[in-house]
């Protein structure tokens, strides 16, 4: 969720999802060490629980970078193995790491000697080099056993396993989420063989039913896209699995209404956060011209809040999506 799941939109989502746990992009070792780690460190406190997850390789770099976190405030440190991006895999990062597990082992034996916090570890099932690798099934599955073995000799105790191979050649990272197809039942018989680690199963979930079913037998579900495309499922799946009440899209903007304006007092653009809302209303009357507002004036270098209100006229008063 690079670019997407920034301090920002974790807000908005914190709003939506009071006790769902948030991660952030993923970020760098590199740009923590040699870029400005404050301000991509930077997150409010609502955002509690929040995890950081890392991209890198170096044992010593993930030590400083953990520690960075911990530091900053952060619940978790969270270490990236499943972004199939071709950019990360040229800085040895993301899936491509899968395929040397004791790299993954040491970093993350380094950074469980930094810090207190929890470090856990998000992957894929597997990696091939192609669209036109083949394997079988219990290949693949011997493969992930073995990956998740040696890193849990390391010390990571949670899982968070995207149910899809990431392909290194050939695909987009936009493919990637879509192909090849999800073998949801790999991660299952993670959790089975594995009982004293927590499996977080990831991919492909898109509804409340698919959640409830994959959570009676994992510890947990990762919702990245599915979410963000369709914040006001996110604030019913919380509502469903925590007893909290669901947040109506209206309420959800008046509630970010005061955070946006703290923001833009200390000189953060309009667009940086409202960006994030133009899902909120899908599906409701007058949803395509308030997107339609905000995407032509609330890059203005004046745009302020009230690019925002006037957006809001076109669904003020309507509290459900439109009839199908």
């Amino acid at each position: 969720m690079m670019a997407w799941t920034d301090r920002h939109c974790r807000r908005l989502h914190r709003l939506l999802a009071p006790s769902a746990r948030l991660y952030t992009e993923m970020v760098s070792t590199d740009a923590l060490l040699f870029g400005n780690a404050k301000r991509r460190l930077a997150f409010s406190a609502a955002e509690h629980p929040v995890a950081l997850q890392l991209g890198g390789s170096d044992p010593k770099a993930l030590a400083h970078s953990a520690r960075l976190g911990a530091g900053a405030g952060f619940d978790e440190v969270n270490l990236n193995v499943g972004c199939p991006s071709e950019r990360v895999q040229k800085g040895a990062i993301g899936a491509c790491l899968m395929l040397t597990p004791d790299i993954v082992a040491t970093g993350v034996a380094a950074m469980r000697d930094a810090v207190t916090l929890p470090v856990t570890v998000k992957c894929r099932i597997g990696v091939a080099d192609s669209t036109t690798a083949r394997s079988s099934t219990d290949e693949d599955y011997g493969l992930l056993r073995d990956f998740v073995g040696r890193v849990a000799e390391a010390g990571a105790r949670v899982f968070i396993v995207h149910a899809r191979k990431a392909v290194l050649k050939g695909l987009t990272p936009a493919q990637n989420r879509n192909v090849p197809p999800l073998k949801v039942e790999l991660v299952r018989r993670l959790a089975q063989e594995f009982p004293h680690l927590r499996m977080i199963v990831n991919g492909g979930i898109r509804d409340s039913q698919t959640a409830r079913a994959h959570l009676t037998w994992a510890h947990g579900v990762m919702i990245g896209r599915g979410a963000y495309r369709n914040p006001l499922w996110l604030s019913q799946l919380d509502a469903e699995l925590f007893g909290n009440r669901p947040l109506p899209a209206a309420a959800a903007l008046d509630a970010y209404l005061p955070y946006i304006e703290t923001q833009l007092r200390a000189g953060t653009p309009l667009h940086a956060m409202t960006r994030h809302m133009l899902s909120l209303f899908n599906g409701f009357p007058g949803a395509r011209r308030f997107r339609r507002h905000l995407t032509e004036h609330d890059r203005a270098p004046d745009a302020g809040v009230d690019v925002l209100l006037a957006a809001a006229q076109w669904v003020r008063g309507n509290r459900t999506p439109a009839a199908a």
